[in-house]
């Protein structure tokens, strides 16, 4: 999952919205600096990681998107997961994704002391963009996955990545129809 999923994971608590925004940015060293409830945020975040990555939904789909986007096809599901959620919000959420969006950013500016500075740098631009809102819209993602092109080894991999969410639109919304709740009930150890 990508950070609208991680974030509405976490639910209000602000340890946990915090510990997993910061989740992929810092080394186990790093973490067990932190405070207590934003180190649970963390192994928060890390159990979405490893819960996704062997649903058989999720795998089904990067099966699916293989041939096509090879090793990046599991970092594509992550997005297009991101903008189902938007999709579907009604579904999860009685706020407003709006309101989510604000909260959340809120949030993790009262905590960008613990952060580093690159991770503090990238949710600045996380905020001025708005990623939580563009994952909603196809040039959001298409914004998102032009990004990603300057960080990965085989951009290439990541040419049509939209169209490919469009083309199998009907499918993964099936998966994620499964995948997602079955996530939320699985978080409830955290709880």
């Amino acid at each position: 999952m990508n950070f609208l999923a991680h974030t509405f994971l976490s639910g209000d608590n602000e340890g946990w919205i915090v510990g997993n925004f910061l989740g992929d940015f810092l080394r186990n060293k790093q973490v067990q600096a932190l405070p207590a409830a934003i180190r649970e945020g963390v192994k928060l975040h890390r159990h979405i990681d490893t819960y996704t990555d062997q649903h058989p939904a999720v795998l089904q789909g990067v099966r699916r998107l293989y041939p096509e986007h090879h090793k990046y096809a599991s970092v594509l599901m992550d997005v297009y997961y991101d903008h189902l959620l938007t999709q579907n919000w009604a579904q999860y959420s009685t706020e407003s994704l709006n309101e989510f969006a604000d909260r959340a950013y809120a949030v993790l500016l009262r905590y960008t002391d613990l952060m580093p500075e690159p991770v503090s740098q990238r949710l600045e631009r996380m905020i001025s963009d708005n990623w939580l809102l563009k994952y909603g819209t196809f040039e959001g993602l298409d914004f998102a996955f032009q990004r990603m092109r300057h960080y990965v080894s085989a951009p290439t991999h990541l040419n049509g990545a939209v169209d490919s969410l469009q083309r199998h639109m009907p499918k993964l919304q099936e998966e994620f129809g499964v995948f997602f709740p079955d996530l939320i009930e699985s978080i409830k150890v955290f709880k």
